[in-house]
C-alpha cells in the first residue's frame, strides 16, 4: 500500500468521569478511570498524549444525566454512565502545567454558560495554557440539563439559531472589544492600557443583551480554536460557519467519506476554504505487539462490557428509550431531537456485513468506544487501516476514544505512533506556537475568511487616542486631582 501524503492527526478523547464511551470497562484490570478525581491521573494522561505528539486531549462534557432509558437515571447511576461527571475546564490548566506542546479542547454548552462570563473563562484558559486551548461548542442533547437550569427545550434547529447569536457575542468580546495595541504598559506614567482602545460591544439581539467591554486583555489566540460536532443539516451549517476542527462519528467507511464530503462542501458554501477545518473521525484502537495479542485483548475487554450501560448511553445519544425494543428489532423508526445525524445513519445505513441495524448490533458495536469505528490489530494492520481511512475519506485524523484509561492511549503511543512515523504518515515533532498555528501553520489568530475576524477593530481606528494624549490623575495630599 502506498504511503498517504497527509499527516495523520490524533486527539485523545476523554471526559471528566468514569464511563465515557466504553460501557462497563472501568472494571477491567488495570483501568484507572476511578481515579478521575485525582490531578495526577490527568497529568499522566497529558504526558502520555504529548509523548505521542497528539494534537490535544479533547474533553467531552454533559451537564445532565442519561435518563432516557426506562425514563429514569437509575441505570446510569448503577453503571457510572457519565455520572458522576466533573467540570472539564480545570483539566486544561492541569494538563498544560506538565506539558509544553499538547493542547486541550474543552467542551461547554451555549445553554449552560452565559457568554459574558464564559468569554472571561476562555481568555483565562488561553492565557494560562499559552494559547494551547480549544473550545468545543455544543448545544446539548440531554433534556435533564435544561430542566435543572430552568431553561426551555428549544426545537433542534432553533438551538443553532441561539448558538449563532451566542457566537456573535463571543466574537465581539474576544475579537472586537480590545484593540491589539490597547495595552501600552507605560510604567513611568502609570498607564496600563489606553481606554480609548477598549470598546463596549453594545450587543442587543433576540437572545442576549451585552452592552459592556470584555474584562480580560487579549490572549494569544484571542478566540480559542473552535471545535464542533454537529452532523444534522442545521448542525453542519453551524459547523461550517464557525468550526476549525470538526468531529464525526460514522460507523462505516462509506458514511465517513460521505460525511467528510458534506463538510467540505458546506465550508465552501460558507465562503471558507474546504480545508480550513480539520476533520477528526471518532475511533477506538485496540492494539498490541501482534494481531493475535490485539484480538485477544479485544475479546477480553468484551467480557466487561455492560449491556445495560451501553443501552443507557445509546438511549441518550439517540434520544429514544431503547428498553422498549427487542434485541433483534431494526432501528428504523426512531424519532429524535437529540443526535439527529446519528439517528439518520443507523436507521438508513447498513452494518459492515450489509444488514439493517438492530439493537443487538448497536450494543455489540457501541459497547467499546461508543458509536465510532473500531480498529483492532498489531502495528502494521492498524497503520494500514488508518492510512486507508484517511486516504479514502479525505479526513484529517482521529478522535481516539479509549477502552481503558490510560491503557488504550499508552498502547497507541507505544505501537502505532512509531509505525506511522516510520511510514511518513505522522509528525516527528510539534510545530511551534499556539494550537491554531500547530494545526494550520498560519499564525495564532482566526483566519481572515473566518466569520469571527469581521468583529476585529483596526489598531489605527481614528477614534482612538495616542498614548501621548492620555491623561492620568495626579493625586496630591489634599485629595485634589490635577490632570497631567
Amino acid at each position: 500500500m502506498s504511503k498517504t501524503k497527509k499527516q495523520i492527526r490524533f486527539n485523545a478523547f476523554e471526559m471528566n468521569c468514569i464511563t465515557h464511551q466504553s460501557a462497563g470497562t472501568w472494571r477491567y484490570p488495570g483501568d484507572e478511570t476511578l481515579r478521575y478525581k485525582d490531578i495526577e491521573y490527568w497529568q499522566n494522561i497529558s504526558r502520555i498524549a504529548e509523548k505521542g505528539l497528539f494534537d490535544a486531549v479533547f474533553i467531552a462534557d454533559v451537564l445532565g444525566v442519561y435518563d432516557a432509558y426506562k425514563g429514569n437515571a437509575d441505570a446510569a447511576i448503577r453503571g457510572a454512565v457519565q455520572i458522576p461527571v466533573n467540570d472539564p475546564l480545570q483539566l486544561a490548566t492541569i494538563g498544560a502545567s506538565v506539558t509544553q506542546n499538547l493542547s486541550f479542547g474543552i467542551t461547554a454548552g451555549v445553554f449552560f454558560e452565559q457568554p459574558f462570563p464564559f468569554a472571561r473563562r476562555l481568555s483565562t484558559l488561553d492565557h494560562l495554557t499559552k494559547g494551547r486551548v480549544g473550545w468545543n461548542i455544543v448545544t446539548g442533547y440531554l433534556p435533564s440539563a435544561n430542566e435543572n437550569l430552568g431553561s426551555k427545550e428549544f426545537p433542534h434547529d432553533e438551538r443553532y439559531d441561539y448558538a449563532d447569536e451566542y457566537m456573535e457575542v463571543i466574537y465581539k468580546l474576544l475579537e472586537g472589544s480590545w484593540q491589539d495595541d490597547a495595552v501600552v504598559l507605560d510604567k513611568e506614567r502609570g498607564i496600563f492600557a489606553d481606554p480609548a482602545k477598549i470598546h463596549p460591544i453594545n450587543h442587543k439581539g433576540k437572545y442576549f443583551s451585552v452592552p459592556g467591554i470584555h474584562v480580560c486583555e487579549p490572549s494569544i489566540q484571542r478566540t480559542p480554536v473552535l471545535f464542533q460536532a454537529g452532523n444534522s443539516p442545521r448542525g453542519l451549517k453551524f459547523a461550517a460557519k464557525h468550526a476549525e476542527a470538526i468531529f464525526i462519528s460514522p460507523t462505516s467507511i462509506e458514511y465517513t467519506k460521505d460525511s467528510v464530503r458534506q463538510i467540505r462542501e458546506e465550508l465552501i458554501k460558507a465562503g471558507r476554504d474546504p480545508y480550513s477545518a480539520k476533520i477528526y473521525v471518532l475511533s477506538t484502537i485496540i492494539t498490541d505487539e501482534t494481531d493475535a495479542l490485539a484480538e485477544a485483548k479485544h475479546k477480553d475487554l468484551l467480557k466487561y462490557v455492560s449491556e445495560e450501560s451501553s443501552l443507557v448511553l445509546n438511549s441518550g445519544w439517540l434520544g429514544e428509550d431503547l428498553s422498549k425494543y427487542r434485541l433483534d428489532d431494526k432501528l428504523t423508526n426512531i424519532k429524535s431531537n437529540a443526535v439527529i445525524g446519528k439517528v439518520k445513519e443507523l436507521s438508513e445505513g447498513k452494518t459492515d456485513d450489509g444488514k439493517d441495524w438492530t439493537l443487538r448490533d448497536l450494543i455489540r458495536v457501541a459497547g467499546i468506544g461508543g458509536l465510532g469505528r473500531k480498529v483492532i490489530g498489531g502495528q502494521k494492520k492498524v497503520a494500514d487501516e488508518l492510512e486507508k481511512i484517511i486516504e479514502y475519506t479525505d479526513a484529517d485524523g482521529f478522535n481516539l476514544a479509549y477502552a481503558t484509561a490510560p491503557g488504550t492511549i499508552s498502547d497507541i503511543v507505544e505501537f502505532i505512533v512509531p509505525e506511522l512515523q516510520k511510514r511518513g504518515s505522522y509528525q516527528l515533532e510539534y510545530s511551534s506556537g499556539s494550537l491554531r498555528n500547530k494545526l494550520f501553520g498560519k499564525g495564532d489568530r482566526l483566519g481572515s475568511n473566518h466569520i469571527g475576524s469581521q468583529y476585529r477593530i483596526l489598531n489605527n481606528d481614528s477614534s482612538s487616542l495616542s498614548v501621548s494624549n492620555i491623561t492620568t490623575p495626579n493625586l496630591n495630599l489634599s485629595g485634589e486631582q490635577n490632570a497631567v
